[in-house]
């Protein structure tokens, strides 16, 4: 099978052929956070993604550390494809790689 590795700092994408991406779950993780540091650099979407999750600020920092979290993360970003497309660019890493951590994540 032919793959490729690139790594992004912190996080390692194993590309397995023309559409396959595998993330490991804790890259998946690391990948949630900054994509959530990503919302929350904007005021406008900060606000969507807690009036969406139902989530206050004090939640969401209680929360922070949690799978339910890092899933309701990247729900966000794939139910905006504009958000996703965005924050996967600020990441350095295609938008398959932001949907493949979700999945990992919801296993």
């Amino acid at each position: 099978m032919l793959f490729s590795l690139v790594t992004c700092g912190y996080l390692t994408i194993r590309n397995q052929g023309k559409d396959s991406v595998y993330v490991a779950s804790e890259q998946a993780g690391a990948l949630a956070l900054a994509a959530l540091g990503w919302i929350l650099s904007d005021e406008r979407r900060a606000q969507r993604f807690l009036d969406l999750t139902g989530l206050s600020p004090d939640g969401l920092r209680a929360a922070i550390g949690e799978a339910s979290t890092h899933r309701a993360v990247f729900e966000f970003l794939e139910s905006h494809e504009p958000d996703l497309i965005a924050a996967a660019e600020a990441q350095g890493v295609p938008p398959e790689t932001l949907i493949r951590a979700g999945q990992e994540l919801s296993r």
